[in-house]
């Protein structure tokens, strides 16, 4: 099966799909992510992430002191 990764622009509530395709990837962890589960997101960095594990990981990196 060949599947394309998707180019996406995430907003506060929803995402939109600029170029077609099945999935992104995550920021952190380089998994994919299946645009029918695609959850947690930055708008601010335009990054996706593959659960609320990676997108903590990414605050903490971006909020150490």
């Amino acid at each position: 099966m060949n599947v394309n990764k998707a180019k996406i622009k995430y907003n506060s509530n929803d995402f939109e799909i600029i170029k077609e395709g099945e999935y992104v990837i995550c920021a952190v962890s380089g998994k994919h992510i299946l645009l029918n589960q695609l959850t947690y997101w930055n708008v601010d960095l335009q990054e996706a992430y593959f659960s609320p594990k990676e997108a903590q990981q990414r605050y903490e990196e971006l909020n150490k002191k």
